[in-house]
């Protein structure tokens, strides 16, 4: 990963959209500053943003200009928004975003205005928990009708006051069963010592785990039948026998849920690596006048030893890995990604990364409630800039 930065213009100087920036009126550093700044206000396509980019205040737009070494020349159209998006480097800028990140995070810049409410200081320290899980963008179909996948590792947000910030995306090429394989090249660029991380039954697999626990990191990770040796060897402990470790009740939605957790040392010929306990969570839900609504179980597997990691943090791990199912969800309905349209050569995933960082930095600000966050950054044309930073 690029060397942490925490100046997203000089970040973004570094993506290239394949043009030589010589000579351009509008070089894609600067293209890309103001996309970036449109996604903070809550535009969703090209259209909006040129619009919204047509309102930036002249003091602004030149001073973005000016820090980028060009002088000003107009505002750049609809069309040149769409060909620097379309023909940017998706990885690079992936990259760019997870190295602005990770300084931010790590407190290296104060934030230029801080928001109304709800506003927290950055963690000094990365959280310890990293989600993987994948997402496709349902309107962005190629040529051969096959659909842009895409990745996203995200951390932190399991402790208080610390928000859950993506750290890395990665194309799924094909079908969503390359999906663990691409999670250990994303794993490759992340720093995973001492820390644990999540996922979904379909990355259970040895490989993933051999490479956590080389890197430093820990895992826990929910087994099901498409592990079926792995998940006969747990379905047939004595579970039953075992006393619950911990449990946990919330209420919420007009629901009562209670969650338990039962947890063993690890069989001595359990068919997975590094794997010193074994759990099984349990959870039940009920109306409020406790009418039954469902209950479901899962199996899953640890690498913590017990004085590492007791019950009560591995069922903690284990609920907090949904946060990332709440990007997916921001995303689609505050951004309306599934909705859009875009989909021509690199275009869909840049906006996508672009979403990212916009949930990010207002995360970052202290804004976990991101819809309101975006009305609240739309009603003043400076503070998208202020918030990524792109004010000098």
């Amino acid at each position: 990963m690029a060397e942490a930065c925490a100046d997203l213009l000089e970040l973004l100087s570094g993506v290239s959209d394949g043009r030589s920036s010589q000579g351009r009126d509008h070089p894609a550093v600067v293209v890309l500053a103001l996309v970036a700044a449109a996604t903070v206000a809550g535009m969703t396509g090209y259209t909006a943003m040129a619009g919204w980019v047509a309102d930036v205040p002249q003091p602004a737009l030149t001073d973005l200009y000016l820090r980028a070494g060009v002088l000003p020349a107009g505002r750049p159209s609809r069309s040149t928004l769409w060909r620097v998006c379309t023909d940017t480097d998706p990885q690079a800028l992936d990259t760019a975003i997870g190295a602005w990140t990770a300084a931010r995070r790590s407190g290296r810049e104060p934030q230029d205005e801080a928001p109304p409410r709800n506003a927290a200081a950055p963690e000094s320290e990365p959280g310890d928990l990293v989600r993987l899980d994948g997402k496709t963008v349902c309107g962005a179909v190629d040529a051969d009708g096959q659909q842009l996948h895409l990745l996203a590792a995200l951390a932190g947000g399991i402790e208080p006051g610390t928000p859950a910030v993506v750290i890395g995306q990665v194309d799924v090429a094909g079908a969503k069963t390359n999906e663990p394989a691409c999670a250990r090249d994303l794993l490759e660029t992340l720093d995973l010592h001492g820390r644990t991380v999540t996922a979904d039954a379909l990355h259970t697999v040895k490989a993933t785990a051999e490479l956590i626990h080389s890197r430093g990191g820990q895992f826990v990770f929910p087994v099901k039948e498409n592990r079926q040796a792995l998940f006969d060897a747990l379905n047939t402990l004595p579970w039953p026998q075992v006393p619950i470790a911990a449990s946990r009740t919330d209420t919420g939605h007009g629901r009562i849920t209670r969650r338990t957790i039962r947890v063993l040392p690890a069989p001595a010929d359990l068919p997975f690596p590094h794997v010193n306990q074994v759990w099984l969570i349990e959870r039940y839900v009920t109306d409020t006048s406790g009418r039954h609504l469902r209950a479901a179980a899962q199996l899953g597997v640890a690498s913590h030893t017990p004085e590492h990691a007791t019950p009560t943090r591995i069922a903690a791990f284990n609920q907090g890995h949904w946060a990332i199912e709440s990007l997916h969800w921001i995303r689609d309905t505050c951004y309306r990604e599934d909705a859009s349209k875009v989909r021509t050569r690199n275009g869909p995933r840049v906006l996508a990364s672009m979403r990212n960082l916009a949930i990010n930095a207002l995360r970052l600000a202290g804004r976990c409630d991101i819809t309101e966050a975006t009305r609240w950054a739309s009603r003043n044309m400076t503070r998208p800039f202020a918030i990524l930073g792109l004010t000098s």
